[in-house]
């Protein structure tokens, strides 16, 4: 059997996973910036990061996650001001929207959610310990880490360095590559922070975006740890400036494993507001989708290539989520049969080809490829001759074990209310007295309503649509 293995981004090669701790897994996962409502494309990053937590999870591990909330940047100061509400009226509203999505999307919730303005203290001593040693320096109010005194910057990203101005600086908590320059730790208060500061040993200010990460990881994950995740724009200047930072203070390896996802287009079109094609996960729900669509669709392709979302994508991830809950259906209603070596080879089959694809980096496609080859076979022996309970068992076991991964077969539904529950009974009476014109109606209008009526030799059964 293939060990886990995780394509770095700090060696460029797929590499074999042991955690430093035996059993546990140490990850990091970068969160939203609270500004606003969370979009897809940042969502596409939160369903990679919950498969691997569901998959470290599935392979025996225990896992301790933890992911920040960014509320307080250039951004959220910025739009804070210009609704005229504070910083956490502001910020909280998005907070909650946020964590809506994540148990819309049925995603895992982190152990740690920290917020960026609670841990003010932890960043001003972080920030202490890198001026102490050298790595970081005062300047107009500000506090600056200079770069000169960290060789490796730039390993993760892997730039040339050697065009790098020494002494030039940055203030903006974003930039590009061209800015490469010593970076605020710690900005001294302007007009344009307005009411928005923090009084400290280091000065009137507020912490830059790149330290919060490293003083909040380090406050719950300890030092070193073993995986750090986010998309692909976080490479740098985000990560690479974390790493500096955290090293700096500590002088160990800050993180084992670095892994990105790659960004997210619309209909093939970068996604943006002036081309019309900005979803968020609120938007797509009001527009009639279902969110573990939505789901399927943002975990079906390989984390590190670019994800197309497009609406017959969606269409497809509905159609391939009823097929694997009409299996459920078809295996648990499956009429008795004999103990068959041929469902109990497909689920062995199965199993190895889900495990051996999700081992290699995390493989989703082939995952389901082997689960799709799982539903085919198996519904093929059901139909020839039944199951036995052994098989059955055996046959449940294994897709309930996928879809601790998956998340999306064994998802509670919405119940029906008295209203729906009347109809469906006024349905199968209206058929004992053969009056089909209003069976048909009754099952016609529900199905309007998303509700899908099933007649099976055990009576009608009802699922909602996807």
């Amino acid at each position: 059997m293939m060990a886990l293995r995780f394509y770095n981004t700090m060696s460029r090669r797929l590499e074999e996973f042991e955690p430093i701790e035996p059993g546990h897994v140490r990850m990091y996962t970068c969160g939203p910036t609270v500004y606003g409502p969370a979009h897809i494309g940042n969502f596409r990053a939160y369903i990679f990061e919950d498969i691997l937590r569901r998959y470290l999870k599935y392979k025996g591990y225990r896992v301790t996650q933890v992911m920040n909330l960014t509320d307080i940047d250039d951004k959220t100061i910025r739009d804070s001001q210009e609704a005229g509400i504070t910083l956490q009226e502001h910020t909280r509203k998005f907070i909650e929207m946020f964590f809506h999505d994540l148990d819309r999307l049925n995603i895992e919730r982190a152990e740690y959610y920290p917020a960026a303005t609670e841990h003010i203290p932890e960043m001003v001593d972080f920030i202490q310990k890198l001026i102490e040693r050298g790595n970081a320096y005062g300047s107009g109010g500000s506090v600056y880490y200079k770069i000169s005194t960290f060789p490796r910057y730039g390993a993760l990203s892997h730039m040339d360095m050697t065009g790098l101005k020494a002494g030039a600086r940055v203030d903006s908590d974003e930039y590009e590559k061209e800015s490469v320059s010593d970076f605020a730790v710690w900005k001294g208060w302007s007009e344009r922070d307005g009411n928005v500061f923090w009084n400290t040993p280091l000065g009137k200010g507020r912490p830059g975006w790149h330290i919060e990460c490293s003083a909040m990881s380090m406050k719950y994950l300890g030092e070193q740890f073993d995986i750090h995740t986010g998309g692909v724009d976080n490479i740098f200047p985000h990560h690479e400036n974390e790493i500096a930072q955290s090293e700096g203070v500590t002088g160990k390896k800050f993180v084992n494993y670095w892994l990105h996802n790659a960004h997210l287009i619309v209909e093939s079109k970068k996604m943006s507001k002036s081309e019309g094609n900005f979803y968020t996960v609120g938007a797509l729900v009001e527009m009639g989708h279902n969110p573990i669509a939505i789901r399927y669709l943002l975990m079906a392709t390989h984390y590190r290539q670019q994800l197309n979302f497009t609406s017959e994508a969606l269409e497809a991830s509905k159609k391939a989520i009823t097929r694997l809950r009409d299996f459920r259906t078809n295996v648990e209603d499956a009429r008795p049969g004999p103990d068959s070596d041929t469902a109990k080879w497909t689920v062995a089959r199965a199993v190895e080809g889900f495990e051996a694809a999700l081992d290699d980096d995390l493989n989703m496609s082939q995952a389901l490829a082997a689960a799709f080859d799982f539903v085919r076979e198996v519904n093929a022996v059901v139909a020839e001759q039944g199951l036995s309970e052994a098989d059955k068992k055996a046959v449940l076991n294994a897709l309930r074990r996928f879809d601790s991964v998956l998340g999306v077969v064994y998802v509670k539904e919405a119940g029906i209310d008295q209203r729906i529950d009347t109809l469906i009974r006024e349905r199968n009476e209206a058929k004992k007295a053969r009056d089909f014109k209003t069976a048909d109606k009754i099952r016609s209008d529900l199905l309007d309503e998303g509700i899908i009526l099933e007649d099976t030799p055990v009576g009608t059964k009802w699922k909602r649509k996807v």
